[in-house]
């Protein structure tokens, strides 16, 4: 069985304009689990393919354990639990601007089975529900221990945030190294950076910019 992990992240959060937050009420609506499970033993029969494929000699000092820790590897990131993702909170005062900032996560480029990292900012106006501060990096990491695309990645993190907190007005910033581009073909690091803008964050130029503000 995998390890259920917690991870730790350190945010900036913003709440701006209007109310106190006063007679706050709790709702949980459950918890999100993956169904995606791995075959281990598959794995680590890959694993040694690999190895004998590459010359290597899986029977040699260094490389007897690796089959194993590579499938560890997979099932770990596979199989990732990232906790309850819809706590959020009622009866505040509506339309604040809601920021959470620096939430880095690892994924895997579904082209090429090559890590990339990207930092999520997330934001939007809170209607008559605040999600949970941690809930932030939980909805970050659920979508991001998949094979995946940084595009794809920030559109579904935008569902998700608008899904929880019933707000129209969603904002979401990835920029992130691709290790596709860093270490292979082109050899170059560089940054990408992909949004999502909903509501007035689309509409409003001076409340996208009121946002992007408050990630700086």
């Amino acid at each position: 069985m995998s390890t259920t992990h917690k991870p730790i992240v350190q945010s900036n959060s913003t709440l701006h304009r209007n109310g106190t937050g006063a007679g706050m009420a709790v709702v949980d609506t459950g918890t999100q689990v993956s169904g995606n499970r791995v075959d281990f033993n598959k794995l680590q029969s890959i694993c040694t393919e690999l190895l004998i494929a590459i010359g290597e000699d899986p029977d040699r000092e260094g490389l007897r354990d690796t089959p194993r820790r590579f499938a560890k590897h997979w099932r770990d990131f596979i199989e990732y639990q990232p906790g309850n993702t819809n706590t959020s909170f009622e009866a505040i005062s509506t339309d604040q601007i809601v920021t959470v900032s620096g939430i880095k996560v690892w994924s895997l480029c579904e082209h090429h089975l090559l890590p990339f990292w990207c930092e999520i900012s997330i934001g939007y106006i809170a209607e008559d529900k605040v999600l949970g501060l941690s809930k932030f990096a939980r909805i970050a990491h659920k979508y991001a221990h998949r094979l995946q695309l940084q595009e794809q990645l920030t559109h579904q993190v935008a569902d998700e945030i608008q899904h929880v907190t019933k707000s129209e007005d969603v904002a979401v910033l990835g920029r992130g190294e691709h290790l596709c581009m860093t270490m292979r073909g082109i050899k170059s690091p560089s940054i990408m950076s992909s949004s999502v803008m909903r509501g007035r964050f689309r509409t409003q130029p001076e409340t996208r910019q009121e946002f992007m503000e408050m990630i700086k």
